[in-house]
């Protein structure tokens, strides 16, 4: 634990150093939500490689919007999983 310190409380001091934290927490969220982002959308460049390599039929956008929603949502685990039940039938 840190000793106290034996100068007098500068007001003007301590509000510097709060300012200086308090933008220092500013660009910590602002790091934080490119990070969350970031991590979001880190399977893309798989999933994109995989499709390239798969010869695809056609299907509507709605489709391809509900494979993409359901990866999103339920993780590319859960879907993997799911369609192999699907492919064994």
């Amino acid at each position: 634990m840190p000793r106290p310190s034996s100068k007098p409380v500068d007001l003007a001091t301590i509000e510097a150093r709060q300012k200086a934290l308090m933008a220092e927490l500013a660009s910590l969220a602002e790091q934080a939500k490119a990070a969350e982002l970031a991590a979001r959308d880190a399977g893309r460049p798989a999933l994109l490689a995989a499709l390239d390599r798969v010869k695809i039929p056609a299907m509507e956008k709605s489709e391809a919007r509900t494979i993409a929603s359901a990866i999103g949502t339920h993780g590319a685990q859960a879907v993997a999983q799911h369609l192999s039940t699907i492919s064994a039938t």
